[in-house]
């Protein structure tokens, strides 16, 4: 195995074309121009991002869900009892989740990756335990989420997936996960980015009561000790505390940029990650949108320091990749309606 240069990212990570931008707003039929509003600025971001102009439709949409048990979780800082992903995991693979329903509805298919599950992997398919690093992950507030080399296999499979749905011909990734315990190391990771305190980033994730937050908020504040150390090398950040899946998810991130496949950020944990691989390689961030804001503050500062403004404001809290699901609509109907009311469409003029 080469070794791991995360600068390499940022050599081969480019913008999107500025000019394919521009020539996508310039195509606009002119009895609709400045008519459209928020579907002129998506019809425009989709035509950079697809390196053609005017945008073209959306035609394989992949939902991948990185899948992982924290330990952090044993502090009982999740409304779900520790080790108990798997569940969840089973529940998108019978069909019978929230994730299902909306991605048979808009026309997406899901893929699960078990990256840190506390459960045998013989009781999975063997296309989702395939890239297992871990079982479950580490304590953040007293030890290691992963050794750091469990970080760079975590990392690496990432970026190997997001290459797979290139080669496959995926065309549009919606970004989320499926874990328990997860918005916990989300957001030590957006604190300690962002440089600021537990408090301001601890939301009530799975719904939990005034004493869970207590106690969540404490954890984080401890983890945070143990993160601000190594704020300066991504990988050993994510290795003392993120966990496998979130790993993953930053490694998918950049090499989605790299392979120029546009992302769709679903909640806290997918914003935490952004805001690592932007550390990895700042332009990455111009091929994410965010599907819509959770009602998380963790979420709502990454995002603010990323830039990104999300599509929707339903205060969607599920996971699943379920809130950025909901803005596949409205960029399949930007792309529609860049592409047949465009000066190029002889039926548009």
């Amino acid at each position: 195995m080469t070794a791991l240069d995360l600068d390499d990212f940022a050599a081969l990570i480019d913008r999107p074309e500025a000019a394919i931008r521009h020539d996508a707003a310039a195509l606009r039929a002119p009895q609709t121009a400045g008519k459209l509003g928020k579907f002129e600025e998506l019809g425009d971001w989709l035509a950079s991002v697809q390196g053609r102009a005017p945008a073209h439709p959306i035609a394989r949409a992949r939902v991948i869900l990185f899948a992982g048990d924290h330990g952090i979780a044993k502090r009982n800082v999740s409304a779900r009892p520790a080790g108990t992903a798997s569940t969840l995991v089973r529940s998108v693979l019978s069909g019978e989740a929230a994730v299902n329903v909306l991605a048979r509805e808009y026309g997406a298919d899901v893929r699960v990756v078990d990256m840190a599950l506390d459960c045998d992997p013989g009781e999975l398919p063997a296309e989702v335990a395939g890239h297992r690093v871990r079982r479950g992950s580490g304590m953040i507030d007293v030890e290691d989420a992963l050794t750091e080399e469990e970080a760079e296999r975590a990392f690496r499979a990432g970026v190997a997936i997001a290459d797979e749905e290139a080669d496959s011909g995926t065309d549009l990734v919606v970004l989320g996960d499926l874990s328990v315990g997860g918005t916990t190391p989300a957001g030590v990771l957006i604190a300690a980015l962002c440089g600021t305190d537990a408090s301001v980033v601890t939301g009530r994730g799975s719904g939990i009561d005034d004493l869970a937050w207590m106690r969540k908020c404490a954890a984080i504040r401890d983890a945070l000790r143990r993160a601000r150390p190594v704020l300066g090398d991504p990988l050993k950040l994510l290795a003392a505390v993120g966990g496998a899946d979130l790993a993953a998810a930053t490694g998918l991130l950049l090499q989605c940029a790299v392979r120029k496949i546009p992302v769709v950020l679903d909640g806290v944990v997918s914003a935490a990650c952004a805001l690592v691989a932007q550390r990895v390689a700042f332009r990455a961030t111009d091929w994410w949108l965010a599907g819509q804001s959770s009602g998380e503050p963790g979420q709502a500062k990454a995002l603010d320091r990323l830039s990104i403004e999300p599509l929707l404001d339903h205060g969607v809290r599920l996971g699943e990749g379920t809130g950025a699901l909901l803005a596949l609509p409205l960029l399949k109907a930007a792309a529609a309606l860049a592409g047949e009311l465009s000066r190029e469409n002889p039926q548009a003029t």
